[in-house]
């Protein structure tokens, strides 16, 4: 009898020892028996956000088609964490997406599975009973130079009616996709856990401006609940041109070397070559340290006269108070250089603050370009980083 239970002892010691302290991605079956063993160390509360931390990396932090393929990459993903790497993981992932969840809170998600199959159960938070989504956008981010550097989409489950449902605890996997002319440009993912769900913040300067048709957008919102993926799509959304990524340009090519002449053997009296300009006096970044004085001062005037920039327009618009730079109460200039420049045109790159008449104030990165024009330095484009 005392061998048998020497023996029981020591098959159970065995399988403690065999336990599982950290993922085991050689396959989907070590993968989702070493989680177990990992959840079995922890105290239900613990368990529940276990749980909800590896549900939010297979959402969000793995980009595959299909249950099985995420789950492999979510493996891979976790290979050798142990369960204090997954929680940091997965605060992390929230974080950048601006869910609302935390591994320290208390369970928010309902009842969690990564390797169940979605059916719904007993009591299923995300057994939604809606009819339809509906989509509202609204313009966000308002620069008093640039304009609204954002959109906020916020979509909403709503009845037969079209009204609202009410509804809290869920985890509903929300997918926001930006279209432009039939081409996806732009992609996001959250979780709506209840219908007061605060939406996507859509930030211009993440759309590429050369993709983009006519400065609309096609925004395609799903919400996937336990029987069914509702779908809502807004077409011809307009967007900011002025706040958009734009194109990184070039730099201007080196002047090509040539023979140097003696200035005295030139004669004084001879005409310039046929569409050539005087040779520009001077640093372009003078030009452009007089035209941020000019807008900083509201010597607007003289700004506008050392531009030659077709997108400023007229006087009337480059000083307007309320979309132009009439709105600006003052410029800090942090730092301003020269970074390429040949007789015919020139880069200049500024940093500085910009507060407008309200006293909000925004941090600037411009990529100035000039062009030679009769001798002197104009500003001819502006490019916002």
């Amino acid at each position: 009898m005392r061998k048998l239970t020497l023996l029981l002892c020591a098959v159970f010691l065995l399988l403690i020892s065999c336990k599982k302290d950290s993922v085991d991605a050689t396959n989907l079956k070590t993968f989702q028996s070493s989680i177990n063993d990992m959840a079995s160390s922890l105290n239900t509360l613990q368990q529940y956000k276990f749980n909800e931390a590896l549900y939010m990396l297979k959402t969000f932090a793995v980009d595959a088609e299909g249950e099985t393929h995420e789950l492999v990459q979510l493996s891979k993903l976790l290979e050798g964490k142990k369960v204090p790497d997954i929680f940091r993981m997965a605060d992390e992932v929230a974080r950048e997406n601006g869910i609302a969840w935390t591994s320290t809170g208390p369970p928010s998600l309902g009842e969690m599975n990564i390797f169940e199959d979605v059916a719904a159960k007993e009591s299923d938070p995300n057994d939604i009973s809606a009819n339809a989504l509906r989509i509202t956008t609204r313009p966000a981010q308002a620069d008093s130079v640039l304009g609204p550097k954002a959109l906020v989409v916020v979509p909403r489950l709503v009845d037969g009616n079209g009204k609202p449902i009410e509804f809290s605890g869920a985890a509903l996997e929300t997918i926001m996709e930006v279209y432009s002319g039939g081409n996806k440009v732009f992609t996001s993912k959250n979780l709506m856990q209840d219908n007061k769900f605060y939406g996507f913040t859509l930030r211009y300067d993440k759309l590429p401006a050369e993709k983009l048709q006519n400065n609309t957008v096609d925004i395609t919102v799903s919400v996937k609940t336990t029987a069914k993926t509702l779908k809502m799509t807004n077409v011809g959304v307009r967007v900011n041109p002025n706040a958009l990524m734009q194109p990184q340009i070039a730099p201007p090519a080196e002047p090509l070397e040539t023979e140097i002449q003696d200035p005295s053997l030139a004669d004084p009296l001879a005409d310039p070559a046929p569409g050539s300009s005087p040779a520009p006096a001077g640093d372009p970044k003078t030009t452009v340290q007089r035209f941020l004085n000019g807008i900083s001062t509201q010597n607007l005037r003289s700004a506008f006269e050392v531009s030659s920039n077709p997108a400023w327009g007229t006087y009337d618009k480059f000083s307007n108070p309320t979309s132009g730079f009439g709105s600006v109460k003052s410029v800090n200039v942090k730092n301003i250089s020269t970074s390429a420049s040949n007789p015919n045109s020139a880069s200049v790159s500024a940093a500085y603050d910009v507060t407008d008449k309200n006293g909000n104030t925004s941090a600037l990165n411009v990529t100035f370009g000039l062009k030679n024009v009769n001798g002197e330095w104009k500003i001819s484009s502006y490019n916002i980083k």
